[in-house]
């Protein structure tokens, strides 16, 4: 019975799935992060925006990067493309529709390294209630390092394009020229300060 009873423990330990105690705990520097778009404004020059307010957290394990985890938010009420009307069409039902869904979320499921310094990190975006899975190019993140305040900093910048109409934002024009208003192919980047926390 002793002998079916180690048996039985050691097989569920196996089966047990591990979590790295290795990795540090980063959140995201508002004041220094920023995510930032561009679109095809009628067929003939790119439209860029920002969007300031970042929340969240990021996992890093350097020595087993691939266990290392991201869950971030974005303020889509910070839009700004420096253009008041516009920017209040966005925030509207034809786009974002900020009331019913104020945030922009990204969960990882997967990371893993491309080469020295760059990751490949795949996660769950989810825009207007809508969920998809999308894989971010990543630079970083970068050595640790000591801010003139003492806080341990890091930073990584984010890249990734998407189709607007995976995720609802369908609104658009048809131009008498021939093709469309708006682009549905739009290219996100995302520069993140992160800052250590301490143990526990």
């Amino acid at each position: 019975m002793k002998t079916l009873a180690t048996s039985v423990a050691l097989g569920l330990a196996l089966m047990t799935p591990t979590v790295s105690t290795a990795a540090n705990n980063y959140t995201v520097d508002q004041a220094h992060s920023t995510a930032a778009f561009s679109v095809k404004h009628m067929m003939v020059t790119n439209v860029r925006g920002i969007m300031s307010n970042i929340t969240g957290s990021i996992a890093i394990d350097d020595k087993h990067i691939d266990k290392s985890t991201v869950n971030v938010e974005i303020d889509v009420n910070t839009i700004d493309t420096r253009n008041e009307k516009r920017d209040g069409h966005l925030k509207s039902p034809d786009f974002f529709d900020t009331a019913k869904f104020p945030k922009i979320t990204f969960k990882s499921t997967k990371v893993k390294k491309k080469g020295k310094g760059k990751l490949a990190v795949s996660g769950d975006l989810t825009i207007r209630g809508i969920t998809k899975s999308v894989t971010l190019d990543v630079e970083g993140p970068t050595p640790e390092m000591k801010s003139p305040w003492g806080q341990t900093v890091r930073g990584v910048h984010a890249s990734t394009t998407i189709n607007r109409k995976e995720w609802g934002l369908t609104w658009n024009k048809a131009l008498e020229a021939g093709g469309v208003l708006v682009g549905d192919e739009v290219k996100i980047s995302l520069d993140i300060e992160l800052h250590k926390q301490a143990p526990g």
